[in-house]
């Protein structure tokens, strides 16, 4: 079993307060967030739902690789995006979607429909992707690049 852990440190009311985000690894000390950073154009923080894409964005890149070797085939360039859209929903807020993109290169012998396939794999089996299995909507586009 592995366990991992982040604390959030806030101070002040409602809009008006600010987080602070820390994780374990120290990747994140103390970072800053609140309402300008997650719902405005603040760019001087950060917000659950990047912290929540970046996860997935990793969990999956990982799974797609794993799964590759796995099947035969060394990955060689992957890059996946996430965008996590939290929208109104009555007097809160939801989570409706996530749209995941992976541009995948340098995989020798790996045609397009095994790709897909893998990459359809990974998307449904990596821990985060369970995790969120609430998400009405999580979807992928898969680009494989030659070469």
């Amino acid at each position: 079993m592995i366990e991992k852990s982040a604390n959030v440190h806030w101070e002040g009311p409602g809009k008006k307060g600010l987080g602070q985000i820390s994780t374990e690894t120290g990747a994140l000390d103390s970072y800053p967030y609140g309402f300008a950073s997650r719902f405005e154009d603040d760019r001087r923080g950060s917000n659950p739902e990047e912290i929540l894409g970046a996860a997935h964005a990793a969990c999956f890149t990982m799974a797609f690789s794993f799964a590759a070797d796995k099947a035969g085939f060394a990955t060689g360039v992957v890059d996946t995006q996430a965008k996590v859209r939290l929208t109104k929903q009555g007097e809160g807020f939801v989570i409706d979607r996530i749209a995941l993109t992976l541009v995948a290169a340098a995989i020798p012998g790996l045609d397009e429909a095994k790709f897909q396939e893998l990459a359809q794999a990974a998307k449904r089996d990596c821990p985060l992707s369970k995790a969120l299995a609430s998400v009405p909507e999580i979807s992928l586009q898969a680009t494989l690049l030659p070469g």
